[in-house]
């Protein structure tokens, strides 16, 4: 099987790490892919967010299956423009995207499925937005309805603050605060029958101890040993069918990678937000614990043939991944610092490029590196991506220091 892969970010280096690794898949290209994928796929430029451009790529490479990873070429239609020539697509249609490409359309279908979720307002104008902060109090939640590359909710107690960030996007949606551990369930489908992968959390805000403005992830862990035994089956038959059936009757099946962000609050799980891709970082310890070939799994979604895939295997112990961002983040980063230590296993490529081939690796983005390693239990895990993190080299970097550590320590409770 020849797979295209679209991307170039930290969670494209993990899924192209799996489908290296799956005997099914002969040649793996990646558009436009960075360093650390560079190590097991070969790597062509492409604008990601051009339909054409990237199924005319896909045609020309010979695909059996394309792998779109990133959320704004999925908007943009991509998956549209590879089915259109007769490839394979793991990826929702422009119109399924909107799931994550509107916030105001997710609530809409999450109402229409009866979906557990918050109470929520759309607001476009000032007013709008100052009478739902004040019904529904702080914790304010404002939340850009549009894409906004993981950095579009802002939380806060502040209602200047939350005004402010509502006037920044222009069309927000207000929703009441959902108490309680969030959880990370992604779902692979294909439009009818849905594979949960394991439950991951992630942790998005600057600061150990949840400090700080958010960001688009600064680590994560897997699996969660302090969730129910029933948690997930819960999620797919309260949130995640419902939602498939309900995108099919629109007419929209939605058909890739359901992301379903929750809060455990003291009424069950209950919805924060869709995304249709898979998210980043928890890609990287999601992945680094499925056993089952990555390839045949998202070839079999793509294809409309997930109800034959068998049950899914996974590696005992846990997962735990730590990201190095650069000075600056999540504000203006600083780019351009060389980066030393990067070419070690486990070390998950996100915000890196050279110059030319035989240059050093350099810094590009904010989130820069993803130190990821596995273990008997979240505690040897902990110490192992920590050690990685140690090795790496890069002048003004940050990270957080606490990523999986109250889950080790057994501190999450759940409320109620």
């Amino acid at each position: 099987m020849r797979v295209l892969l679209v991307g170039g970010g930290g969670r494209e280096h993990a899924l192209a790490l799996g489908l290296a690794g799956d005997p099914s898949v002969e040649r793996l290209i990646a558009a436009p892919g960075n360093p650390g994928i560079a190590g097991v796929a070969e790597l062509r430029q492409v604008v990601t967010t051009d339909p054409a451009a990237v199924a005319a790529l896909a045609v020309e490479v010979g695909a059996d299956l394309v792998v779109i990873g990133p959320e704004a070429p999925l908007v943009a239609g991509v998956a549209d423009a590879v089915r259109a020539k007769g490839i394979a697509a793991f990826g929702p249609s422009a119109e399924a995207a909107r799931l994550e490409g509107s916030k105001t359309f997710a609530k809409e279908v999450m109402t229409a499925a009866g979906v557990p979720t918050a109470r929520s307002y759309t607001c476009t104008d000032p007013v709008g937005t100052a009478a739902a902060l004040d019904e529904f109090g702080p914790p304010y939640v404002v939340k850009n309805d549009g894409l906004a590359a993981g950095k579009g909710v802002v939380v806060t107690d502040d209602r200047q603050a939350a005004l402010a960030h509502a006037a920044d996007c222009g069309r927000v949606v207000v929703e009441e605060y959902l108490a309680g551990p969030e959880v990370s369930l992604f779902v692979v489908t294909d439009g009818e029958a849905a594979l949960p992968l394991l439950p991951a959390q992630d942790f998005k805000r600057i600061g150990d101890g949840d400090t700080g403005p958010n960001t688009g992830g600064m680590g994560a862990y897997a699996p969660l040993p302090w969730a129910s035994a029933d948690l997930v089956d819960q999620v797919m038959a309260d949130t995640v069918h419902p939602t498939l059936a309900e995108m099919r009757r629109r007419g929209n099946p939605f058909v890739g990678l359901l992301y379903v962000g929750l809060a455990i609050t003291a009424q069950g799980p209950r919805v924060i937000e869709f995304n249709a891709r898979f998210g980043d970082p928890e890609t990287q310890v999601v992945l680094a614990l499925l056993e089952s070939p990555l390839g045949g799994l998202l070839h079999a979604a793509a294809t409309g043939s997930l109800a034959d895939h068998p049950p899914l295997r996974w590696r005992d112990g846990s997962a735990v991944t730590v990201v190095v961002a650069a000075e600056g983040y999540p504000g203006t980063p600083r780019t351009g610092d060389a980066i030393t230590g990067a070419d070690a296993p486990g070390i998950i490529h996100s915000g890196t490029a050279r110059r030319d081939p035989d240059g050093p690796l350099l810094s590009t983005g904010g989130r820069v590196l993803c130190a990821t390693a596995t273990g008997t239990d979240l505690a040897a895990a902990r110490e192992a991506a920590y050690a990685l993190v140690d090795g790496v080299g890069l002048a003004g970097s940050q990270h957080r220091t606490d990523i999986a550590l109250a889950a080790a320590q057994g501190r999450i409770t759940l409320p109620g």
